[in-house]
């Protein structure tokens, strides 16, 4: 059962095919992955600055843009869903790399 609102995304998915699904859950999961485990470090600033507030609401927003992302990927089709996850597991590693490197 898909949601109404997820309608017209689950029909474009279904005209889009398997394989075109993945490719867009990967490249959706890279640039999603990257945003979320960039601004982790802005939460952790706020947070040793002494800004809980905003560090509260970065980490809410955070999880909001994820939840909202993983949804509309799901509303696409399972294949994008599940590619997404090499794509965030991807861009993790991108932002650990780059955050080693400049220590």
């Amino acid at each position: 059962m898909t949601l109404a609102i997820l309608q017209p995304l689950a029909e474009a998915g279904a005209a889009l095919g398997p394989a075109l699904q993945a490719i867009l859950g990967l490249g959706g999961g890279l640039l999603l992955g990257l945003a979320h485990f960039a601004s982790l470090g802005w939460t952790t600033r706020c947070c040793l600055t002494g800004r809980a507030l905003r560090a509260l609401a970065l980490q809410l927003g955070r999880f909001a843009l994820l939840a909202g992302v993983l949804v509309l990927l799901a509303g696409l089709g399972a294949p994008a869903l599940l590619a997404a996850l090499p794509g965030l597991l991807l861009a993790r590693a991108l932002v650990l790399r780059r955050a080693r490197s400049l220590r």
